[in-house]
């Protein structure tokens, strides 16, 4: 039996796909996950050769509907992932919540940071306690 998933897919909707495809796919490049489907108005990210779990980026039919409020972390392979990511996601205009560091109420290395619409998107790195 194939291994589960917590999630399968996970649908964002953009108030403006532009702006939001640049962000996810600069800053999810950087945790080596990449669009493996996409056309004018969808966007689907995957690690490559898995297509599932996947985030799919989608145009919000109006700008009311768009996908806010979302916190959303991605598994990252080590601090220089996490690094790298926080570094991409606000040269793709990301705005920095907290710059890349230890949290050790999380036993994690994490990075957060606002997408075009507002939501916290945090890259990670479960790592033992510093302590």
């Amino acid at each position: 039996m194939a291994a589960r998933h917590l999630f399968h897919h996970l649908g964002v909707f953009a108030s403006d796909f532009s702006a939001s495809e640049s962000f996810y796919t600069k800053a999810l490049a950087a945790l080596g996950i990449e669009a493996g489907y996409r056309t004018e108005t969808i966007a689907e990210y995957w690690i490559p050769g898995q297509n599932t779990p996947s985030l799919s980026l989608e145009t919000a039919e109006a700008r009311a509907d768009a996908t806010r409020g979302l916190h959303i972390a991605f598994e990252a392979t080590g601090r220089g992932a996490v690094d790298a990511f926080f570094a991409a996601a606000i040269d793709a205009g990301g705005t920095p919540r907290h710059e890349p560091r230890y949290w050790p109420d999380y036993g994690a290395y994490a990075a957060f940071v606002s997408d075009p619409d507002g939501n916290n998107v945090e890259a990670l790195v479960k790592e033992p306690d510093e302590s």
